[in-house]
């Protein structure tokens, strides 16, 4: 059995070849597509798990019984609904919009608790002051405490500093150091509170267990009680909206499936659009020829007993019209018997030729043969019985057996 042997041979393999073509693309393309959940990903997102991602971080709010949910929408969605007891961790945000940094503000001004990490963590505060470091070290370094405030007693904290902070202002308390260089960094601003690191490290999952660093996020939240608490997930690249639901895999198999399917369109077009011509007009066969290919068809099916039942079904239709019994299901001995009631010229033999004409008719299998000689008797019969039924031969028939009738009367 062919696959889809219903389709032309060329089209076939046309179709084999790209579904052939698809599976190689999907093989090469799992292969070569980087792994987005590697060590190489540095982005702390709460998705990752890979040494730099911040699942286990997440996860343990979590389980401690944090209400900590996902931010995956548009920032100007939750300032509006932000009150004392939100509490928002930008960790590693990347955004110059004014759209992002007002909403933030809007969040501080209406009593929200800031976190947020990095350099453009910094650049994402109200009266940020986050630069470059002074020089670059590419090794963890154990974090100098030295404000007076409860974040400062966290206890021994672990960072690679990838920022600092620009001293200056009154407000701008210092609670860890790098080198001398502000590494944890926390304010007031208007009703809010915001508390900036200067890199994520602490909260990673390769960070996360080493020393004290899971108490320096749990001291930069504040309270867990009364506070409900948004881990942003909007500024790591992708902003979720509704229209995101359509997107991903399911939407690049679409473009690939559409494109895939428009060459298609296009090769199968270009194959068939040469030169057309108009077939010439079938010849009529002869009725000879007709009987002859019917005869073959039924020859290579093997359908002998459907030539007797189509013949048996003919006959009984026009013996049951004829006897004015239409709609009546009889057997082949009670159409004997009234066609010989109504017609009493029948031929003896009628009753045992549709007996055995019924029984081919319902048979697995019957010789060819034998088949074309049921149909003959069928045929003959049919004829007898239209000769019979024509109105010169009703009259004949009557009087015949009023004759007939006569003569008994005589006799008796």
């Amino acid at each position: 059995m062919k696959f889809m042997s219903s389709l032309d041979p060329k089209d076939r393999k046309l179709l084999l070849g790209c579904v052939g073509a698809a599976l190689v693309l999907a093989v090469v393309a799992a292969f070569l597509l980087p792994n987005s959940d590697s060590n190489e990903n540095r982005l702390p997102s709460t998705y990752l798990s890979s040494r730099h991602g911040a699942l286990a971080a997440y996860e343990t709010l979590v389980r401690s019984g944090y209400p900590v949910e996902r931010w995956e929408r548009p920032l100007a969605e939750l300032a509006p609904t932000a009150g004392p007891e939100t509490v928002v961790i930008f960790a590693e945000p990347f955004t110059r919009e004014t759209e992002d940094i007002q909403a933030v503000r809007q969040i501080l001004e209406r009593g929200g608790r800031v976190l947020s990490t990095g350099f453009w963590g910094g650049y994402l505060l109200p009266g940020g002051a986050s630069a470059p470091p002074r020089e670059f070290n590419f090794a963890a370094c154990q974090l100098e405490p030295e404000g007076l405030d409860a974040l400062a007693s966290s206890g021994e904290i672990w960072m690679i500093p990838e920022a600092t902070w620009q001293v200056g202002k009154p407000t701008d308390r210092v609670q860890y150091s790098c080198a001398g260089q502000p590494a944890v960094v926390e304010y007031d601003w208007g009703k809010g509170h915001v508390v900036w690191w200067a890199s994520s490290t602490p909260l990673e999952n390769g960070s996360l267990a080493r020393a004290r660093n899971l108490d320096l996020l749990l001291n930069s939240l504040g309270p867990r009680e009364g506070k409900h608490f948004y881990w942003d997930e909007s500024l790591h690249g992708e902003i979720r909206s509704t229209w995101n639901y359509a997107g991903g895999p399911a939407l690049t198999m679409l473009r690939i499936g559409l494109v895939t399917l428009a060459v298609l369109v296009l090769f199968s077009f270009s194959r068939r659009s040469g030169p057309v011509r108009e077939l010439p007009p079938p010849v009529r066969a002869t009725p000879v020829e007709f009987v002859e290919a019917l005869g073959s068809l039924y020859r290579n099916a093997g359908a002998a007993t459907t030539a007797v039942a189509i013949a048996w079904e003919q006959f009984r239709r026009h013996a049951v019209r004829l006897c004015g019994m239409r709609g009546e299901r009889m057997d082949a001995a009670e159409i004997a018997a009234m066609l010989q009631r109504r017609f009493p010229g029948l031929d003896e033999a009628l009753e045992a030729d549709l007996k055995a004409c019924e029984e081919a008719a319902g048979a697995d299998a019957v010789h060819p043969k034998k088949a074309l000689q049921l149909v003959q008797l069928l045929a003959a019969h049919m004829e007898k019985l239209k000769a019979a039924a024509r109105p010169g031969a009703m009259n004949a028939v009557a009087t015949t057996g009023e004759v007939h009738s006569i003569s008994q009367e005589r006799a008796s």
